[in-house]
């Protein structure tokens, strides 16, 4: 069994934090989206893991996910020349997957569910795919499943206008090699695009075993802010516990379950967890509110912040406003201008949103 992990894609929905890096590895409390992924396939004993790239990010990730050994797994990375579908990135992956069922993760995805227990499912009824479903409010945003009663799929749609039901397909799918025949055998979509979901309705077509089973717990797909954040929100409340490792003076607090890395200096601040702060970070004269994550070497200095994603190398100094909500890049700098007429100065990238209260 071995597994294959999309991670390329532009991106287009985090912009601007994606013009200069990969979506996959932006942090979700302070560690790449892309390793979570990781880590729960090694989980289930998958450790021959096949990563597709693109041509504009792909050395950022081989960079920094590197050979597979932290995670005690080999990864062997899959070049996609172009974004032309799922399926593509599975026929681009063919030589790497050869023979071999695989389980397909898309990188952007986080799942609160184990994955054994769908791999276990799908090689005990030897089936040709198993599909993972969960209901959304916004089918039409989703390849979108028809099942019967027992679960046997009937019917996929990409986008429909009108769904034939709220079960939305999660970005993680087990197939045997026959679905390498099936994407021989479909057409690129109106947008171009070989559809993952055309090829599993061809092996539905030819009576292959195609079956779904059901996602509990909740399901992200991180490709928004507000999602980025709510998958924050969520991972440091599941998954934090305390460990103060940095430097805190005696005139700080530091509330409920809060991580802090070696190198990092507190000074008078007040930190209310769940928190994590990086390595090598400066703070101070801050509150820093539940579910923020900063990521190492960050300055903050006389800011109040919560439920807000602080990137590597940025700067925020003399905000005297709460900050939330918000997602800040890669060496951004946030701070008061000292000049007056007093106003607000902007230098902004393409694709940002800021709101001012």
């Amino acid at each position: 069994m071995k597994a294959l992990i999309l991670s390329g894609g532009k991106g287009t929905r985090l912009r601007p934090l994606t013009y200069t890096g990969a979506k996959q590895l932006v942090p979700v409390a302070n560690q790449p989206i892309l390793w979570y992924g990781i880590i729960s396939i090694v989980a289930t004993g998958i450790r021959d893991i096949g990563i597709v790239i693109s041509p504009e990010t792909g050395e950022e990730v081989k960079s920094k996910t590197g050979d597979g050994s932290r995670f005690g797994a080999k990864i062997t990375y899959i070049l996609q020349e172009e974004a032309a579908g799922l399926a593509h990135a599975v026929k681009v992956a063919q030589p790497f997957l050869q023979d071999s069922p695989f389980v397909m993760y898309l990188g952007d995805n986080l799942i609160q569910s184990d994955l054994i227990q769908f791999l276990e499912a799908f090689q005990s009824q030897q089936l040709d795919a198993l599909i993972l479903l969960r209901p959304v409010s916004n089918p039409s945003a989703f390849g979108v499943a028809k099942v019967d009663a027992n679960g046997r799929v009937l019917q996929l749609i990409e986008k429909p206008r009108n769904p034939p039901s709220n079960l939305a397909l999660v970005g993680i799918y087990f197939f045997a090699n026959s679905i390498h025949r099936a994407i021989a055998q479909i057409q690129p979509s109106a947008r171009g695009e070989l559809e993952i979901t055309d090829a599993i309705q061809n092996l539905i077509d030819q009576k292959k075993h195609v079956e779904a089973s059901q996602l509990q717990g909740w399901w992200l797909d991180t490709g928004k802010k507000d999602d980025l954040l709510e998958a924050n929100r969520i991972i440091l409340d599941t998954c934090l516990t305390s460990n103060l490792q940095g430097t805190v003076d005696e005139r700080s607090q530091v509330i409920g379950r809060v991580q802090i890395d070696p190198g990092t200096q507190v000074i008078n601040c007040t930190i209310r967890g769940p928190v994590i702060i990086g390595k090598d970070c400066y703070l101070e004269n801050c509150f820093i509110g539940p579910y923020s994550s900063i990521a190492d070497g960050v300055t903050l200095i006389d800011a109040d912040l919560e439920h807000s994603v602080i990137l590597q190398g940025a700067k925020v100094i003399g905000v005297h406003q709460r900050i939330v909500d918000s997602v800040i890049g890669q060496r951004a700098h946030l701070g008061q201008a000292p000049r007056r007429p007093k106003a607000l100065r902007f230098m902004i990238g393409d694709d940002s949103q800021v709101d001012l209260v």
